[in-house]
């Protein structure tokens, strides 16, 4: 679900201008802002802290106006757009427009305009794993479902892999895969859309570790390489996941699909290809590439 936030007329007075006596003498500039937020959690918890302080985005555009001069407004609309998807985590992509009223046109007008927009671009790992009915078949159905989520985008999958159970009761071996893909959603918004995923699949949690029709493992949100990944130790949402490091059978499958991906474990950010190694992944077997139907 995506929902809006709009900010209409914030006004400041800029020195942007390609001509000298832009620079020298200034003008308004005026700036309209939308911002798409799933706002579901705030509007049934009535808790601040689940929406967007728009006092701050609109200090934002203030501030980028009062700024030295750039030659074009496009470079200004820009930057608005940078400064708040950096400062807002819950922002999934934003549209500002900046008007220009005083423009030196050279004929009557009302008004200039340039509008940007910015999408939040965020890499992802999840894991995909099933045990129960035909759970090769549940995991291919589940890449699928992935790429249709909204938000969600280049989604890619690594092979398929049948491995041991680890821990819990006794049960079938499981096929696990794992899938990185880019997204603008909140890790705690993506991860109420791998739950939903997982309902439609009749996944069922009476027991830890038991068999289930599907899995999905938030594993990663961001990049440890550039340091934007998200920690997290909120019981509801811990990332990276706690066990990822340790279990061959997501080290394996992440590995297929990204021969150069690296996790955070600590305070460390190792190359999955080193945990790889340590992991026992003796349980962990390729599975023929499934014929195409």
């Amino acid at each position: 679900m995506i929902d809006t936030i709009s900010l209409r007329g914030v006004k400041a007075y800029g020195y942007h201008g390609v001509l000298d006596f832009e620079k020298e003498q200034g003008q308004d500039f005026i700036v309209d802002i939308d911002l798409d937020v799933n706002l579901s959690n705030a509007a049934a918890t009535d808790d601040v802290s689940h929406t967007v302080n728009y006092a701050e985005v609109a200090a934002v555009a203030v501030q980028v106006i009062e700024s030295p001069s750039c030659d074009l407004i496009e470079v200004v609309a820009g930057k608005i757009g940078d400064q708040v998807l950096a400062a807002q985590p819950l922002v999934q992509s934003i549209a500002v427009t900046v008007h220009k009223p005083q423009a030196p046109v050279g004929v009557p007008f009302t008004d200039v305009a340039v509008t940007l927009t910015r999408r939040r671009d965020v890499p992802v790992v999840i894991a995909l794993g099933a045990n129960l009915e035909d759970p090769t078949k549940a995991v291919l159905r589940a890449v699928q479902h992935l790429r249709r989520i909204p938000g969600v985008w280049g989604v890619r999958a690594s092979g398929l892999f049948s491995t041991d159970p680890v821990g819990g009761p006794e049960q079938p071996d499981y096929v696990n895969a794992v899938a990185t893909a880019h997204t603008s959603l909140t890790a705690a918004n993506l991860l109420a859309q791998l739950h939903a995923i997982e309902a439609e699949f009749g996944r069922t949690r009476e027991v830890r570790w038991g068999a289930r029709t599907l899995d999905l493992d938030l594993i990663q949100h961001g990049d440890p390489l550039t340091g934007n990944d998200l920690v997290s130790d909120d019981p509801s949402l811990t990332l990276p996941h706690p066990r990822a490091h340790e279990r061959g059978f997501v080290l394996i499958p992440w590995l297929d699909v990204d021969p150069a991906a690296a996790l955070r474990v600590g305070e460390a950010v190792v190359p999955v290809a080193e945990l790889a190694e340590q992991a026992d992944a003796d349980g962990v077997r390729a599975l023929p590439k499934p014929e195409p139907r």
